[in-house]
């Protein structure tokens, strides 16, 4: 293999992690506050807002339902506003986002809802205000199954990544197509393949260690 193609190959990998990095990040920052307002807004919880949780839950299932490749391609014109292009790895990281925002919204709600009813109702007697409620008592209780479901989401991220480099994303899924598939060359195919695992490998095992570091606390 020559030195370009190895060149070509730390490339694709640096833009895939810089992807995922990026759009975990901003999926974090969006969808751990939202799954938050999902659980706290239903009815006789401690927000109980049901118009205003109905509303959430629609958008929610609604960003979730849409396949990502069919949302890449229908939001091109958002995305060329805010990154002034619609091909490249900035220009990846925008569906990426909105498509894990959803996403990470449902874990963390699925991860509120295994907190013991009790807790709450004790903080509520010792006259706690909702926003001590949830950064004292659900956010701490939910932290193990937060941080499960956002390695769940960086996981999916790098396939999706994958299918982004594809239409023109940049990263390991366009080094495949371009230099593997169209060039009939199965060595850079297999590499491609074998990077993608290591890395899901890699965040996995770093979840599950974050995970447990945080039960142990």
């Amino acid at each position: 293999m020559s030195s370009a193609m190895i060149d070509l190959i730390i490339k694709a990998t640096l833009d895939t992690l810089y992807m995922v990095g990026v759009s975990g990040f901003l999926a974090a920052l969006f969808g751990v506050p939202l799954g938050v307002m999902l659980y706290v807004t239903r009815p006789r919880q401690i927000l109980a807002r049901p118009a205003l949780n109905q509303a959430l839950g629609i958008v929610t299932n609604v960003g979730r339902s849409i396949p990502f490749i069919i949302l890449m391609v229908a939001i091109i014109p958002f995305t060329r506003m805010v990154v002034g292009t619609s091909i490249g790895t900035n220009a990846a990281i925008v569906p990426l986002t909105i498509a894990a925002i959803p996403f990470v919204a449902r874990l963390v709600e699925g991860a509120l809802n295994e907190i013991p009813p009790g807790l709450v109702e004790a903080a509520q007697s010792m006259g706690a205000t909702p926003g001590q409620i949830i950064t004292k008592v659900l956010l701490p209780e939910a932290r193990g199954g937060i941080i499960t479901g956002l390695t769940i989401t960086i996981v999916t991220l790098v396939s999706y990544s994958a299918m982004a480099g594809a239409v023109g994303g940049g990263g390991l899924g366009d080094l495949g197509i371009r230099y593997g598939y169209n060039r009939f060359n199965p060595t850079v195919m297999l590499i491609t393949v074998a990077i993608l695992v290591v890395m899901v490998q890699g965040f996995q095992s770093l979840g599950d260690y974050l995970v447990r570091k945080s039960d142990r606390k």
